[in-house]
């Protein structure tokens, strides 16, 4: 589970973190990470639309997109604010598919973010 200082919380900062950020596109997600200033704690959102499927499909794409998060944070502790929205396939994918495609395009925006900074 992510701690409250480590989630995206307000509209305000996903829309900021979807329209200023870098984007990286999977087959199951798109990714988008923003730089946060400061040396503040890396923050995870999520997007699981009804496109995803029901309820307890949109959950358990949510609580998988979670676990991944919170083990991404030991790779990137602070200064990354990440947006994860969920596509439609990500309700049929199995767990190492869809953790593939987080670690690669998570890899993917947090490397360009160094490279900017």
């Amino acid at each position: 589970m992510l701690s409250r200082i480590n989630r995206v919380r307000t509209a305000s900062d996903f829309t900021h973190t979807v329209r200023s950020g870098s984007r990286s596109g999977r087959r199951n997600l798109v990714l988008y990470a923003a730089p946060i200033p400061g040396a503040d704690p890396s923050r995870f959102g999520f997007i699981v639309s009804k496109g995803v499927g029901n309820a307890v499909t949109r959950n358990l794409v949510k609580r998988r997109l979670r676990q991944m998060a919170s083990s991404a944070l030991s790779r990137h502790p602070s200064g990354l604010a990440v947006v994860v929205r969920a596509l439609p396939p990500a309700a049929d994918a199995t767990w190492s598919q869809l953790a593939s495609d987080f670690d690669r395009a998570f890899d993917s925006v947090s490397s360009r973010k160094r490279g900017s900074t």
